[in-house]
């Protein structure tokens, strides 16, 4: 039976790993089987202007690989809009990219930026991509997503989750409140919701607790995780407290 909520993987820093070194291995395209056989329902993969980690060649052998969807993380550019509609991912993701940020620090900005996004959402549309917005749980940015198009809003966790780490509890559970209440509004508005950023075996049982979230993307703590016990334990362990939150 499948999963009320599912995981994607995101593997960018398998790259991040193999290019500290200018080394073939480890590759990402190996990394996303793995994921894939360990029950992962979707790869992420997030290539950057500045190509950091992931690189062209590895979106192309992930598509041409996988057996599951790819979710194409992508800053709104001609160039990353070009190559997307040229790879016919099963999704894109519009994220806000800096040169100088070490991750994506916040949700993308749809409000300020309304009649182009709707152009170039509209474009991914027509090619039979799906388009997820990452944004912040401020309301008047979930509207606008809709408004623009978009299928699906993807809501950043990393405020959550840095709050939580840095002992900051009760100003984490307003955090929490918060995203729960986008969660609920985006979901009224037909959007399908997902999530991510930063979520840990700590700091997930919340968020996959709330009902109207469909998809969880992380990343960088299931490669960190996969040095010590596997990508394939670290999966399923991720996996477990998923299904533990939901009641499955």
């Amino acid at each position: 039976m499948p999963h009320s909520l599912r995981l994607g993987v995101n593997i960018d820093h398998v790259a991040t790993l193999r290019n500290a070194r200018g080394a073939a291995y480890p590759e990402p395209l190996r990394a996303a089987l793995l994921a894939e056989a360990a029950g992962a329902d979707g790869v992420t993969a997030h290539l950057r202007e500045d190509r950091r980690h992931i690189r062209d060649s590895d979106i192309a052998a992930l598509k041409a690989e996988l057996g599951i969807p790819l979710n194409f993380e992508m800053a709104p550019t001609e160039e990353m809009q070009a190559i997307a509609l040229a790879t016919a991912p099963h999704a894109c993701c519009l994220v806000p990219e800096k040169r100088q940020e070490v991750t994506t620090e916040g949700g993308l900005d749809v409000v300020a930026d309304l009649p182009r996004l709707t152009e170039y959402v509209g474009t991914l549309n027509e090619a039979g991509i799906r388009v997820s917005m990452f944004i912040g749980h401020d309301p008047a940015q979930i509207e606008a997503s809709a408004q623009i198009g978009a299928a699906v809003i993807e809501l950043h966790t990393g405020h959550y989750c840095d709050l939580h780490y840095a002992g900051r509890f009760a100003e984490r559970d307003l955090e929490l409140e918060a995203l729960a209440a986008g969660a609920a509004y985006a979901h009224s508005l037909g959007l399908e919701v997902h999530a991510g950023h930063g979520l840990t075996f700590e700091t997930v049982g919340p968020v996959a607790a709330m009902p109207e979230i469909r998809e969880l993307n992380i990343g960088h703590f299931l490669i960190g995780e996969a040095v010590f016990v596997g990508l394939e334990g670290a999966i399923g362990q991720m996996r477990a407290l998923m299904d533990a939150a939901r009641g499955e």
